[in-house]
Parts: C-alpha cells; structure tokens; sequence
C-alpha cells in the first residue's frame, strides 16, 4: 500500500527556479505485514535547511525525527488479529520497536503492548480505515479527517476493522516531560 502514496518534492535548478526533485513513493518503506512506515521527508534542524537535492528521507528508519528536527510519514496499522495471545503480541510489538530504534519508548505497556511514548509533538492524520487511540486513561475512537495533536503521551494505535487503516504523521522534535 505504501510504495502506492506519491510524494512531490520541489526544489530549485541553477539558475534558482523552482523545480521538481523527486516524484514518486515515500524514500524508505519498511513493512511488517499489513503494518508499515513510509517516510516522505525529514529535517534534521529548525531553521530546515531548503539547500540541495539529497533525498533527505533515503536513511535507515528511526521513531523519533533527529534532534531539533522533523518527520513525515504515511503509517499504516493493520486490523487487529484474532486468537493471538498477549506473549506474541508483546514479543512482535517489542521486535518492531527494537528495529525503529524505538525499545527505550515503551515505558508502560500495561494497557496495550504498543504502547508508547516519544519526545516529540505529533500531528496525526487518520486518511483511511478507523483506528482507536489508546491512552493511559481513556480509548478515543476515529475515523477519516480525524487529527491528533500527540504531545508526548503514553500511547498506542488500533485497528479494529477488516483492512489495513492509513494515517500520515508530522513528528516534531520536543521537550521531554
């Protein structure tokens, strides 16, 4: 589904004129499944440097955006699976985490084994499917043209549907609590 989104980055030729650099899928795709990440464009500072023609997205994958920097990214979050017991879904969402450089963001799964934090503020863009967002607290339900602002909270994602749900992602860099 992911090498299936279409990103368009613009930048400038020679003589400073806008242009298109690269018109195509996400840079780095990394799929688990009907599970998935497609980063489309990363920054690693504020002020972002608009200088070049390096596809910035073209590294390996990591949770967080760089220090002072951004992210973003389609995700997609396959439907929940019946029958599977909570030692493999522990086992699967510690291994996925691992792989994203992501192992030290669970700090309490006690609700969900995807739960997770991050040192960032998030805007989150459900596109497709519906999905729940789990919190320390409370379970919020959405659906299409739903935004989360996430802003550093213990959190997971999950699909209750029959197809995968796609939801794109702006990662911020941010203070920790």
């Amino acid at each position: 589904m992911l090498e299936k989104m279409r990103r368009v980055v613009t930048g400038h030729d020679k003589g400073g004129k806008s242009m298109v650099l690269i018109d195509g899928p996400p840079g780095t795709i990394v799929e688990r499944g009907l599970a998935g990440l497609g980063e489309v464009w990363i920054t690693d500072g504020s002020p972002a440097d608009n200088s070049g023609k390096k596809d910035s997205s073209k590294r390996k994958l990591r949770l967080e955006p760089p220090k002072r920097g951004s992210v973003i990214r389609f995700f997609t979050i396959a439907p929940e699976q019946q029958g599977v017991s909570a030692a493999e879904m522990e086992k699967e969402f510690a291994a996925t985490f691992k792989a994203i450089g992501g192992k030290d963001a669970r700090v309490d799964t006690s609700r969900h084994p995807g739960m997770h934090t991050t040192k960032t503020v998030d805007y989150i863009i459900v596109l497709d499917g519906e999905v729940t967002l789990i919190l320390d607290r409370e379970n919020v339900k959405l659906k299409p043209f739903d935004v989360v602002v996430q802003r550093g909270t213990n959190h997971a994602w999950t699909n209750p549907g029959t197809k995968p749900a796609l939801l794109a992602g702006v990662l911020i860099d941010a203070k920790k609590l």
